[in-house]
């Protein structure tokens, strides 16, 4: 089998699966779902299911047999793609709380599971164990109204959606075409939303709609035509849902939605999906993993490979000239550059995917700009930065307010404290209009180092408290 069954309910009642479940040992449960009765005669081999957990068998059966695993991705990518049911995890899922910690009656301080009325907050109840870092803006709630309007913003209260949302909803026995491009439908308007509202409104939206929808590829019935597209379309929900973690700050839940994605695509046979899933990937892990992120740029550029059109070409060596730069690399970021640049300048085809868009001349520049920036280049960092805020489309709004906080950083670094204040100021009263958690906590980081500047001026101390006051809304 080239991924996990779906399982009836009764397999997880088996004792020692039940055993070890309760045990907090994932490893135990994976030797367990192997040798389930449910299997048949033999138990599953080892070498496929690492296949489906992406390991090796020698690893899986370190797994099985050594001390239990205690990193909270890992756990969620392996729950998910074995379909535990959520009541016999330990650990709650980015999208559902676990129904072995104690109820919310049981225990009033635990925080709540979203609900409409705050899925759309710009804090939402995190579970505790997903070591997210918080906001360093502050508080913010979103009532019902404010909700309703937020859907308004994309039409995205198309029928169905506020069902998805507000209750319970039984899965569809039988999945056809029609539900898949339901599914479809929902992903655009989140991107759509995302380009009015911002992620940090939309992050939880997205949470809910994908545990949904989910739930069709898991229990309904559906042909192997249907199958491949249903798979697509939640890869794509899934890269989506990803990137509105990785917008509005929510680094570490992004991990398991484009594991997620690779996943689904390689099912449906989608090289499409799995390069795109591949680039988000090697975004995410580029500061804290550059290796990883270096090997996912160029499985895509493999992935990609006879098919891709100029743009995602640029996309992709982009990809790669940002990651050899947080490697110090700077003769690998010079050649990724050409590469990206030479692309670029092959212009746009009718085949590019819709995602493409924000593959711009400014974005070229952007990016050369942040890579400057992480090779201690500020000088250079600062001309590309300025050069895009003078220049970009205004329908790219939050791109120009990025790349002005970046000026502000590289202005910082550069030591001229008056013009990085300046920057600053200037972009201070359209953030709340971009619900980007990812650029406010770039802005802190700009007001941090004006605080600690050796010598503040009048200009820098005005920012500092027009940030603050900002903040303390």
């Amino acid at each position: 089998m080239s991924a996990p069954p779906v399982v009836p309910a009764s397999f997880w009642e088996h004792e020692p699966v039940r055993a070890a479940l309760a045990g907090r040992h994932l490893g135990r449960a994976i030797r367990a779902y192997r040798n389930h009765p449910y299997q048949g005669r033999s138990p599953l081999p080892q070498s496929a299911v690492a296949g489906w957990l992406g390991i090796t068998q020698a690893q899986l059966s370190r797994v099985e047999n050594g001390p239990p695993i205690v990193h909270l991705d890992r756990l969620i990518h392996w729950a998910r793609l074995l379909r535990i049911p959520s009541p016999y995890l330990w650990f709650s899922l980015p999208d559902q709380p676990s129904a072995m910690q104690s109820t919310d009656a049981e225990r009033p301080d635990h925080e709540p599971v979203a609900t409409l009325e705050t899925a759309g907050t710009a804090n939402p109840p995190i579970p505790a164990d997903a070591a997210t870092p918080a906001s360093e803006r502050g508080g913010g709630t979103t009532d019902r109204r404010q909700f309703h309007a937020l859907a308004a913003l994309a039409g995205i209260a198309a029928t169905g959606f506020h069902d998805l949302l507000s209750g319970p909803v039984d899965a569809p026995r039988s999945v056809g075409m029609e539900q898949v491009r339901y599914a479809g439908s929902l992903v655009e308007q989140l991107r759509q939303a995302d380009a009015v509202a911002g992620a940090d409104q939309l992050y939880d939206i997205a949470v809910r709609i994908h545990s949904r929808l989910s739930s069709w590829a898991t229990t309904a019935t559906y042909s192997r035509e249907v199958g491949d597209a249903l798979q697509t379309a939640l890869a794509d929900l899934a890269i989506e849902t990803a990137w509105l973690a990785i917008d509005s700050d929510r680094r570490p839940l992004a991990r398991p939605y484009l594991n997620e994605a690779i996943t689904r695509a390689r099912i449906a046979d989608d090289p499409r999906m799995e390069v795109r899933a591949f680039a988000q990937l090697a975004l995410l892990v580029r500061d804290d993993h550059p290796g990883e992120s270096l090997h996912s740029a160029e499985a895509a550029v493999r992935a990609s490979a006879g098919w891709g059109t100029p743009r995602l070409a640029t996309l992709l060596h982009l990809r790669t000239a940002s990651t050899y730069a947080a490697l110090g690399d700077a003769g690998g970021f010079s050649r990724a550059m050409t590469k990206a640049r030479r692309e670029f300048e092959r212009g746009a085809s009718e085949d590019d995917m819709p995602f493409l868009h924000f593959v711009t001349a400014q974005e070229v520049q952007g990016i050369e700009g942040l890579s400057y920036l992480a090779m201690g280049r500020a000088d250079r960092a600062a001309d590309a930065f300025r050069a895009i805020t003078e220049n970009i489309p205004p329908a790219l709004r939050r791109n120009r307010i990025y790349y002005t906080v970046q000026l502000a950083d590289a202005q910082c670094r550069l030591g001229d404290v008056n013009e990085a204040a300046r920057t600053a100021m200037d972009v201070l009263p359209e953030l709340d209009q971009v619900g980007s958690g990812r650029v406010w906590r770039h802005l802190a980081q700009v007001r941090s180092s004006l605080g600690q500047a050796q010598r503040p001026t009048a200009t820098s101390r005005g920012f500092i408290d027009a940030y603050d006051q900002v903040v303390s809304r």
